[in-house]
């Protein structure tokens, strides 16, 4: 009586036919009761009259997962296979199959759905229903399709023992390994909600796990974003009901207190067996699964965010693995990020977020996004948003400042020369920190903003590191990186890795920090800096002293920093998200110079942790030692990094050292390392003589087109002025939105 009680309640209490038993319960057992009735609630709650579509190859598990939710939901569970198809044709469909042939059978199959209907139901579809455009469309109306994602070799290792007539296209010629990669697509193109289903994993598992994520797809509000500066206890009724989402994040930037938005919840986690089933995937494929779990489809659904990754990474990229690792000496290996159009590992952010960001801004507003840079960042976010659709184009325009005389002549040059309609470079007479200081400080001026807003109908935005959606694409290269090497058989699933990581803002550390608490297993991540220390000083003391220090122009430029802001987003993770903690002690830097951090947050810290730091001489022993011995040429940013890890790794587990950037964008210093001894001043002539040395890498394709058809051309310079850079900034948008 107690599981027809369980799974039956709605009818039992509605037609008054509660037995003495269920009374029993109510009266005796109050607190059991008020469960049972609250878990049958939440159910009935969670389906209502939609239905939950299960779809996926055969093998899947899809009937038995959806007859395990049936009984856990209390509601009809309808086989498409067995109890539409075979009811509405008379015969199974093996033999409609072989009666029919392949091509009729689809459309026989898909005009048996677009008669079907049902509600409130758990409908487990064929394998080969998603490839019936107009079945499926009708499906989607009244349904949440949810994708049962098995790894390939699971499906194939499954559907070993079982019946292979009921799989739509096999035939001679035809193996089930094509079939199965070619239906991919259809899946991709219709699912809203995906689940990660490994080898051995229990059906009540997958049947839980999609429960979760249909809870997850229902209710928005379970992802919401704090500032690291606001405090819980002290949030204010108001603040709780103007909860901020991700397309809110990604379009105000900065918090308007002045810190830096950070996932309420924290980032979402993959079993070991979730990874595991990444393995033989893409890059792409890849990057979908976990910008999904990080992006609510609410903010971003999954079939436009499919699009939207297919677009950044599709065809921008030399490199068809786009993020490849390359094995260096002994257990170093190199995570090459330079593959993209402007050579550096900003593009995997920048090719990707000025999609997102179109996507989730309102139509009803111009933007102009305000970037700072200290080399790379620049050129990137000019290629990336100059690559939006010319609708997109007339509402969001770009401007870019860096210091005037603290990036390379080929950084500077490619700055310019990727100047567009909607895009454009302004030099600033100062350093890298006075222009993302200011920037803050722009953002964070509400008269200004508000007057650009009223009189101009154009809001700003942020798409430096600062920007939270400019980290999710970051953590996707770290984790890809680890499943590479267990792919290529180095180690094994849950084996170590250590990663370094040439730092300057600690955006690039961080995501690798994130990918850490996702699952994927990375032991230490190893800051490395050049002569611009501060933040190795900090690492190791706890001490973070800005007094007295001055920028120090190096050979590795865009770490030439002293004020790491991703720092924040750590320093309020470890501190267990106090934000008057950490408002404390960036607002003690600001005005001060300096700040402690408390000694248990020290030992916290350095558990993750490690830094090391290398002068300009070093780097360049570097370049040239691993060139005479490999013939492989490392940037001067990836080069300080070889440096730091041959100084602090134990050599007990394998090192992926990131390469944030082509040699070719640092020629000069290059050719300095090689012991060149007269170097041409023109950047265009001193890539074709590293060409000539005809080194792993190649020289970089997109740099050298754009030298080719630039050279220098014009660019505005401002003084180090908060007044002119604004007075800038209403020029450009009286230019080009009036």
């Amino acid at each position: 009586m107690f599981h027809i009680f369980q799974y039956q309640p709605l009818r039992l209490i509605t037609q008054n036919s509660v037995s003495s038993m269920c009374l029993k319960l109510m009266l005796s057992r109050p607190v059991a009761f008020a469960q049972i009735w609250k878990s049958w609630f939440s159910s009935h709650s969670l389906l209502g009259k939609k239905n939950i579509i299960l779809m996926g190859p055969p093998g899947a598990g899809k009937t038995t997962v959806g007859r395990i939710l049936g009984q856990k939901l209390d509601c009809p569970v309808i086989d498409v296979d067995d109890d539409v198809l075979e009811t509405t044709w008379n015969m199974s469909v093996s033999e409609k199959l072989q009666d029919v042939g392949y091509e009729e059978f689809l459309e026989e199959e898909g005009k048996a759905l677009l008669k079907f209907s049902a509600s409130g139901s758990v409908i487990s579809l064929s394998g080969s229903n998603p490839m019936h455009a107009a079945g499926m469309q009708h499906m989607k109306k009244n349904g949440i399709v949810v994708y049962l994602d098995v790894p390939t070799r699971v499906i194939m290792s499954r559907l070993k023992s079982k019946e292979m007539d009921r799989i739509v296209g096999l035939s001679p010629g035809i193996s089930l390994k094509d079939i199965l990669q070619f239906r991919k697509q259809f899946y991709k193109r219709w699912f809203d909600i995906r689940v990660l289903c490994g080898g051995d994993i229990a059906a009540e598992v997958v049947a839980e796990k999609v429960l979760d994520a249909v809870k997850r797809y229902q209710d928005s509000e379970l992802e919401t974003f704090i500032s690291t500066r606001s405090s819980r206890s002290g949030r204010s009724t108001e603040e709780d009901s103007h909860k901020l989402h991700f397309s809110d994040v990604v379009t105000q930037g900065l918090a308007l207190d002045g810190g830096l938005f950070v996932p309420e919840r924290g980032l979402p986690k993959f079993t070991a067996e979730e990874w595991q089933g990444l393995i033989e995937a893409t890059y792409i494929e890849r990057a979908q699964v976990i910008l999904e779990r990080c992006i609510h489809p609410a903010d971003i659904p999954a079939s436009k965010l499919a699009e939207i990754i297919e677009t950044a990474y599709g065809e921008n990229f030399s490199c068809s693995k786009i993020a490849p690792v390359r094995h260096l000496a002994g257990n170093q290996f190199l995570l090459e990020l330079f593959h993209g159009p402007t050579a550096s590992f900003k593009d995997f952010a920048l090719q990707l977020v000025p999609h997102l960001f179109a996507y989730c801004i309102p139509r009803s507003c111009n933007y102009l996004i305000l970037v700072a840079t200290s080399g790379d960042t620049g050129s990137a976010v000019l290629d990336g948003f100059s690559r939006l659709h010319d609708t997109d184009k007339q509402r969001i325009a770009l401007v870019n400042f860096f210091p005037e005389d603290g990036v390379s002549p080929i950084q500077k040059s490619q700055m310019i020369g990727c100047q567009k309609e909607n895009a454009w470079s302004v030099g600033v007479k100062s350093d890298f920190d006075f222009c993302q200081t200011a920037i803050k400080q722009i953002f964070t001026n509400s008269d200004f903003t508000g007057f650009l807003t009223v009189e101009y109908g154009t809001a700003l935005a942020a798409a430096n590191s600062i920007n939270w959606a400019r980290l999710l694409p970051q953590i996707v290269y770290h984790a890809s990186a680890y499943l590479d090497l267990v792919h290529q058989g180095i180690i094994s699933f849950g084996s170590p890795v250590d990663i370094c990581i040439p730092t300057g803002n600690f955006g690039n550390m961080l995501a690798a920090f994130y990918a850490k608490m996702m699952g994927i297993p990375i032991r230490k991540c190893i800051c490395a800096s050049n002569e611009n220390n501060v933040l190795t000083d900090f690492l190791r003391t706890g001490f973070y002293d800005l007094r007295g220090r001055k920028l120090i122009s190096t050979f590795s430029p865009a770490v030439d920093i002293l004020k790491s802001s991703n720092l924040e987003r750590y320093l309020h993770l470890i501190a267990n998200e106090d934000g008057q903690l950490v408002t404390q002690l960036f607002n003690q830097l600001e005005n001060q110079g300096h700040f402690q951090l408390r000694k248990d947050l020290l030992a916290k810290l350095q558990q993750d942790l490690v830094a090391g730091w290398c002068s300009d001489e070093d780097c360049l022993a570097a370049i040239h030692s691993v060139y005479s011995t490999t013939g492989y040429i490392l940037d001067t940013h990836t080069a300080v990094a070889k440096v730091v890890a041959d100084r602090l790794q134990d050599r007990t587990c394998p090192i992926i050292i990131s390469s944030t950037a082509h040699y070719s964008k640092f020629a000069p210093a290059i050719l300095r390392a090689l012991r060149i001894a007269e170097i041409n001043q023109n950047p265009l002539s001193q890539l074709h003589l590293l060409s000539s040395y005809s080194a792993l890498p190649p020289i970089h394709w997109g740099l050298l087109e754009t030298l080719k058809k630039t050279g220098n051309g014009d660019h505005p310079v401002c003084a180090a002025d908060m007044s002119a850079l604004m007075s800038h900034i209403e020029t450009l948008i009286q230019n080009h939105f009036m």
